[in-house]
């Protein structure tokens, strides 16, 4: 234990370590076990979201990208699969269902034809957002673009791409998207030990995505993209390009939305432009607002708490739930802007002010 105090960064060490132990003993051991299928089910759901919380840590939360866009990479990596699993499901030489429905092609989008090699596909769920974040990113960056606006114009490409995807009935499904998506590499999804082993699958990709999070951040690159977070003329002076430097915090976070949407499919059996558009990427970025922008775990339970109060509070209170988020996401930035995970160092810093003595006044008299 002494090692520890006299030696800070050990300490951080082994403190993470035993968290992510922890985590990893919730998730494989602990909900395994006290939750029904259906319930395991919905934890599988909320861990997706927060696999893109994680991103979001990194990009907003030490970077200051105000990301409300990754809805776009999530809908890529969830199209990518369900585009994969579509045509395994209809079979070699057929077509999936919604093309036989509202389509008149004989044969598969020219597009849709790489998407039958498997290898093709799972590298496509994380490479193709990551290709799409870094041309949009070059474009962004290089001409200065931050704050606000670039929170808009990462917006606007959310919502275009989900008015895209409605218009496109024949080849995308339109408004309904890719549905009855039964089949996962060869595993059938209606198996509730399948259904297990894809909860497995993301459990352990979010842990995996929290370790390579943590070590950005606590690398030398970590600690370069809060300097341009903080003052980026003085990055820029220093002889570091500041474009860059958030450049690589944005591909990142759009390669975790988007396995995190890869995984998603298989979860839920669905993916459509409804859980991609502007309400789902202002959703992504209040889970992480409310957890702790700065902070991984923070970021992780909050999404996970948001996502949760989302389904069971949404059915309560359909119509007012949305201005419930809302007003979340305002007092989570007014009041709390660590979030939950900075409470208790709020709380102790309030508590020193109380206790530490006031400076004494000597009355002039006495002093004389």
């Amino acid at each position: 234990m002494n090692l520890l105090k006299g030696n800070p960064v050990k300490g951080r060490s082994a403190r993470a370590w035993a968290g992510f132990a922890g985590g990893a003993v919730l998730l494989f051991a602990v909900a395994p076990l006290a939750l029904s299928d259906f319930r395991l089910g919905l934890l599988a759901k909320y861990l997706c979201t927060a696999m893109v919380a994680v991103g979001i840590c990194l990009a907003w939360g030490r970077g200051g990208l105000l990301t409300l866009g990754q809805g776009v990479f999530f809908g890529l990596g969830g199209y990518a699969m369900a585009m994969h699993l579509k045509i395994a499901d209809a079979g070699p030489g057929n077509l999936p269902d919604f093309m036989q429905l509202y389509g008149t092609a004989t044969e598969l989008p020219w597009w849709w034809k790489p998407f039958e090699n498997p290898l093709f596909a799972l590298a496509a769920t994380v490479l193709l957002p990551m290709a799409v974040a870094a041309l949009l990113g070059l474009f962004i960056f290089r001409r200065r673009v931050k704050g606000a606006y670039f929170a808009i114009l990462s917006q606007a490409l959310a919502a275009a791409l989900a008015i895209w995807l409605i218009g496109q009935q024949a080849t995308t499904g339109g408004t309904n998207g890719l549905t009855d998506i039964q089949g996962f590499f060869g595993y059938t999804l209606d198996d509730p030990v399948n259904q297990r082993m894809v909860y497995f699958v993301i459990a352990a990709a979010l842990l995996l995505l929290i370790a390579i999070a943590r070590q950005l951040i606590n690398s030398r690159y970590g600690e370069l993209l809060v300097a341009v977070r903080d003052s980026e003329e003085r990055v820029r002076f220093l002889g570091y390009d500041p474009a860059n430097v958030k450049l690589v915090a944005y591909v990142v976070a759009a390669g975790m939305a988007g396995l995190a949407g890869a995984l998603f499919v298989p979860a839920v059996g669905i993916i459509s432009p409804a859980l991609i558009g502007i309400v789902p990427s202002i959703e992504f970025v209040i889970g992480a607002a409310v957890g702790g922008r700065a902070s991984l775990v923070g970021a992780v339970l909050g999404a996970i708490a948001v996502a949760w109060a989302k389904t069971a509070l949404s059915e309560e209170f359909p119509a007012a739930w949305t201005y419930f988020q809302g007003l979340l996401f305002i007092v989570a930035l007014a009041f709390l802007p660590g979030g939950l995970a900075s409470l208790a160092a709020v709380v102790r810093r309030r508590r020193r002010r109380t206790v530490e003595p006031k400076s004494a006044v000597i009355p002039v008299g006495e002093a004389a």
